[in-house]
């Protein structure tokens, strides 16, 4: 079964950095295409960045491009959203989510897999 658990979000002043962190089990996931999005208050669930293992290859929303970064680990079965020059409009619950597919999507429902979510808080 898969398990995605996001860890590293947190409280932090506009301007700052954050880095978090999506553990995968259950599968092998060279294959797989992994996605970060978040979800503010009363707002639809949005696409931040896809990343597929295999080869690294990665996308950005246009409001993250140039502060966000994702990577990923192979060896520890782990992705990465590097979060700097945070701005109070990305506070909101960030999740992780796998698509078997690697279809490198921004949507929602092409992603199987999705973890529980990380708080992030960006205060002004």
């Amino acid at each position: 079964q898969v398990q995605l658990v996001e860890s590293g979000g947190g409280l932090v002043q506009a301007g700052g950095s954050l880095r978090l962190s999506c553990a995968a089990s259950g599968r092998t996931f060279s294959s797989y295409g992994m996605g970060w999005f978040r979800q503010a208050p009363g707002k639809e669930r949005e696409f931040v960045a896809a990343i597929r293992w295999s080869d690294g290859s990665r996308r950005y929303a246009g409001s993250v491009k140039g502060r966000f970064a994702a990577s990923r680990d192979n060896a520890k079965n782990t992705v990465y959203l590097q979060m700097n020059s945070l701005k109070p409009e990305d506070t909101a619950v960030y999740y992780c989510a796998a698509d078997p597919l690697a279809r490198f999507s921004a949507d929602v429902a092409e992603y199987d897999y999705w973890g529980q979510g990380t708080r992030v808080t960006v205060s002004s």
